[in-house]
């Protein structure tokens, strides 16, 4: 492999020809060898071309950058923006807390490649570009790695989560529809309770995943500010006046997502709230949906020593060695990835807390996480639509068992002969082996004809809607 010579404020640095960063990524790549995984996301990468080309643009605008280095700026951000140099951002999550080596490893890719483009070696000659002078103009890595993650979280969010999440709850509506008429038996307690029907169970799981979907929709707004125009501490310094709103119309524009400039830079570099609170509503997707896909897996159980209210269906063999066994494998991959996303949140509930006077430094890590679960989740979600959710059907045979054989049916009888009869009819009958109505009749609590017409399932599931 052959090297050229890189410098940076600590001196000459040799870095790989046939790369385009510089003496910081370089630096960065050398003394943060940790974990053979944890590469800083794409996604924040992408954040970042957004914001520089957007930077760019609002430094023309105000008049302190040309216009040959504003579209040289801009060319290179596209490229990055088409994953052409997806291989040029090698560093890891685990540096420092603010960012700074992934911000210069995106100024000194854009430099290079823009001073080839320009026409010149890399290497050779003053810099066309200059990585902190010209493609960091107006801004700090304490302002520009926070607009990255909002910018990458938030594209995450609606382009990934919120279509993926929406999917799964249209599918579950229209079950719940399916099988309004449909009644099973409940329980609590894992242990039998009244009935209901399965379309009221299912209408349960709708309802968790549109309060769901709404708590992180309502996060959208906060994740929307940008802490660009800050700079170091939140101040602004080293920027033209009207940069902050300016460079935010920009990203709007290019992303065409509504982001705005922060209310106040402060909180935006010192906190990541916006971060928390969008992760928390994730967190809370993610207990929801653990919660669906272990309902549905075991109501799906046996085929034949389980529950088996649900079929579900076979999409590949369970066993290496038990012939013909299917497993609930969706249901055990959603579960998995919400446990994923629960453990995320410690990690940005923690990051969260490193804010120490006008700089959190825990981004790199928070933004990774984020990232991974609002994709996970997103992902997940169409899998177990797909693969699961869409193929569920009734096992009306036995429901029905299951529900004519359960004990709790004799709550029908507590306004008629009230709760403690009921309970020696269902303890009885539990104690012989016999069945409700044998008991009831046999301690002449009531006639074969009123147990007949009071004790009738479907009248005990309320309003079928």
């Amino acid at each position: 492999m052959s090297f050229r010579i890189e410098k940076d404020t600590m001196g000459e640095v040799k870095v790989p020809s046939d790369k385009y960063w510089g003496a910081q990524t370089e630096r960065s790549r050398n003394n943060f060898k940790i974990g053979p995984s944890g590469s800083m996301p794409l996604d924040i990468v992408y954040g970042f071309a957004y914001l520089k080309k957007a930077a760019a643009f609002a430094n023309h605008e105000l008049g302190v950058l040309s216009e040959e280095k504003r579209d040289l700026i801009a060319k290179v951000c596209d490229e990055i923006l088409n994953r052409q140099h997806d291989s040029q951002f090698p560093l890891v999550i685990w540096q420092t807390g603010s960012g700074t080596q992934s911000n210069m490893n995106v100024n000194e890719v854009i430099a290079n490649r823009a001073h080839e483009i320009a026409g010149n070696t890399i290497g050779e000659g003053e810099k066309t570009i200059q990585p902190n002078d010209d493609v960091n103009k107006s801004q700090s890595s304490n302002d520009t790695f926070p607009t990255g993650m909002h910018i990458a979280a938030y594209k995450k969010v609606v382009e990934t989560t919120i279509p993926g999440v929406t999917q799964l709850r249209e599918t579950l509506h229209k079950k719940a529809q399916e099988f309004a008429e449909v009644v099973k038996i409940g329980r609590t307690h894992l242990m039998d309770a009244t009935p209901l029907t399965l379309g009221q169970e299912f209408s349960g799981y709708v309802s968790q995943l549109d309060h769901g979907l709404n708590a992180l929709k309502n996060t959208l707004d906060h994740l929307s500010e940008l802490a660009l125009g800050g700079t170091a501490v939140g101040t602004g310094l080293n920027t033209p006046k009207g940069y902050d709103v300016l460079v935010a119309k920009y990203i709007a524009e290019f992303t065409e997502l509504p982001f705005k400039t922060a209310k106040n830079k402060f909180e935006a570099l010192a906190s990541h709230d916006a971060i928390v609170e969008s992760h928390g509503a994730l967190k809370q997707l993610a207990v929801s949906l653990n919660k669906i896909a272990n309902d549905i897996r075991m109501m799906a159980s046996g085929p034949r020593s389980g529950i088996g209210e649900i079929i579900i269906p076979a999409n590949e063999p369970g066993s290496s060695i038990m012939p013909g066994k299917v497993n609930p494998t969706q249901c055990e991959a959603l579960t998995m990835v919400c446990a994923q996303v629960m453990g995320n949140d410690v990690a940005i509930t923690v990051g969260g807390t490193q804010g120490h006077y006008e700089l959190n430094v825990f981004k790199p890590v928070m933004a990774a996480n984020i990232l991974q679960s609002a994709e996970l989740l997103g992902d997940a979600c169409v899998s177990f639509d797909i693969n699961c959710a869409a193929g569920i059907e009734p096992n009306h045979e036995t429901i029905k068992t299951l529900l004519n054989n359960s004990l709790m049916l004799v709550t029908a009888l507590n306004t008629k002969i009230g709760y403690y009869k009921a309970a020696e009819i269902a303890n009885t009958a539990h104690k012989n082996g016999t069945t409700l109505k044998e008991e009831a009749i046999n301690l002449g609590y009531v006639t074969s004809d009123e147990y007949d017409a009071w004790v009738k399932p479907e009248d005990m599931v309320g309003s079928l809607k």
